[in-house]
C-alpha cells in the first residue's frame, strides 16, 4: 500500500510503501515515555521502500537495557515523532526496516493494528476502555 504523510506542522514529509498487516500496537514503557501516550502504533517499511520528500527529521538513539541502538526520528519543529530504525550497523545482506508512526499517515483509516507487543507493560485501564462515554469531539 503506498501512503504518505507528515508530522504534525507539515516541515517532515515522506512517502512509503508498508503492508498494513504489519502494523502492530507497542506497550514497553520506552513507546510510553516517547509518545507521552500509553502505547504507540506503528507500521514497517524496508528502508529502500521509505522517502523523505520535504524536510530532515532530527534524531535521538536511545539505546535499550540489551545495548542495542533505536534511532528516533521527529520533527525538530512540532516534535511529532516519525520513525524509528536500528541505529546499530546490520549484519550484511540483513535488510533495515523503519517503523513508521501510523499518527503521521494520512491514510491511517485504513491501518489497522494486527498485533500487539510487550502487553505485560500495558496500563492496567488499556483493555478496559470500551465503557468509558465516547465523544465525537471534544465535550
Amino acid at each position: 500500500m503506498k501512503v504518505d504523510g507528515s508530522c504534525h506542522c507539515g516541515a517532515v514529509r515522506f512517502e512509503a510503501e508498508i503492508d498494513p498487516d504489519r502494523a502492530s500496537i507497542c506497550h514497553c514503557t520506552d513507546c510510553q515515555s516517547l509518545t507521552g501516550s500509553a502505547f504507540r502504533v506503528t507500521v514497517g517499511t524496508p528502508a529502500a521502500k521509505f522517502r523523505l520528500t520535504a524536510g530532515e527529521p532530527r534524531q535521538y538513539v536511545k539505546t535499550a537495557d540489551s545495548g542495542a541502538k533505536r534511532l528516533q526520528a521527529f520533527c525538530g519543529d512540532c516534535g511529532s515523532p516519525i520513525y524509528a530504525t536500528s541505529g546499530d550497523e546490520l549484519p550484511p545482506g540483513e535488510q533495515r526496516w523503519i517503523g513508521l508512526r501510523v499518527g503521521t499517515i494520512r491514510q491511517r483509516w485504513a491501518i489497522r493494528p494486527a498485533k500487539q507487543i510487550w502487553r505485560s507493560s500495558a496500563l492496567e485501564w488499556v483493555p478496559a476502555m470500551a465503557h468509558l462515554e465516547t465523544f465525537a469531539g471534544e465535550d
